[in-house]
């Protein structure tokens, strides 16, 4: 489904530009929140989404899975992919690596399936999350995470967000929806699994436990699983962060679209202290 050009931001360019069939360059608004020289890990994370897609047999396949790996903070610079694709009956499995240069910044594996469309028996039990309510339409604030920087970056520029349920502005659980203001990639059309994995990164900033001020609390990775096509243009994270002492963490994330439940997103965070005056 292609995005509604009415919600885009015209004065903002694409995340990407496509500089031939497997090289990519980043604009201003791929910028995440830990480094002005780094990437936001929803902007890979759409992008090899993308990859992933293109690299199906044909048409009526879905995206199931993607496990992202960032390897490196992956830098506001020229990128390449290279793509490895085994392909079965009912599955597609593509390996994707990321590169600047010859340096492999993020490794991603994601897993596609054949749509179809089957009668199931009534009365199954369901997806134990609820529906994010209030919907999209209905919300009024703005995801704020304290100490974050401003200025064009993937939080602030590429993003529109309202806060469902919590507070984004103290520690704790937070929900919130998400939706791209300004296309991922120049001249493309943004799939709904896509957008899933742009918004699916921010549950570690949206449900925060650690004051930015000191410490650091980046991801490392992210695992997405959907059981279906998200709808629409929003996609829900009701996100809880989880973090120890010994420098580890993990983040969950239920995703929603209007209707309901689509998935579910993880991150493991590595904790650091800040250097005192940093």
């Amino acid at each position: 489904m292609a995005q509604d050009e009415s919600t885009r931001d015209e004065s903002h360019p694409a995340v990407y530009t496509a500089q031939g069939d497997d090289a990519w360059l980043p604009g201003p608004s791929s910028r995440g929140p830990w480094d002005p020289r780094a990437q936001h890990g929803g902007a890979p994370a759409a992008l090899l989404v993308h990859v992933a897609e293109r690299a199906a047999p044909g048409p009526g396949w879905q995206l199931a899975r993607l496990t992202l790996e960032l390897v490196k903070p992956v830098p506001l610079a020229p990128l390449v992919t290279r793509t490895q694709v085994q392909s079965a009956r009912s599955t597609v499995r593509v390996g994707i690596d990321l590169l600047a240069g010859e340096v492999l910044v993020a490794r991603a594996h994601a897993l596609l399936l054949a749509s179809q469309s089957l009668a199931l028996p009534p009365g199954l039990p369901g997806w134990p999350q609820e529906p994010l309510r209030p919907l999209p339409r209905d919300c009024t604030q703005h995801v704020r995470i304290p100490g974050l920087p401003e200025g064009e970056s993937f939080y602030s520029t590429a993003m529109e967000t309202r806060v469902a349920e919590g507070d984004s502005t103290r520690p704790g659980p937070c929900s919130a929806w998400f939706r791209l203001a300004v296309p991922l990639l120049h001249g493309a059309t943004t799939s709904p699994a896509m957008r899933a994995a742009a918004a699916a990164d921010f549950g570690n900033g949206l449900s925060w436990v650690l004051p930015v001020d000191r410490y650091l609390f980046t991801n490392a990775d992210l695992s997405m699983n959907l059981f279906r096509v998200p709808q629409g243009e929003w996609i829900g994270l009701r996100s809880a962060s989880e973090v120890h002492g010994g420098g580890a963490g993990l983040v969950v994330s239920h995703l929603f679209d209007e209707q309901g439940p689509i998935g579910i997103a993880t991150q493991t965070l590595v904790l650091r202290e800040r250097s005192p005056g940093a």
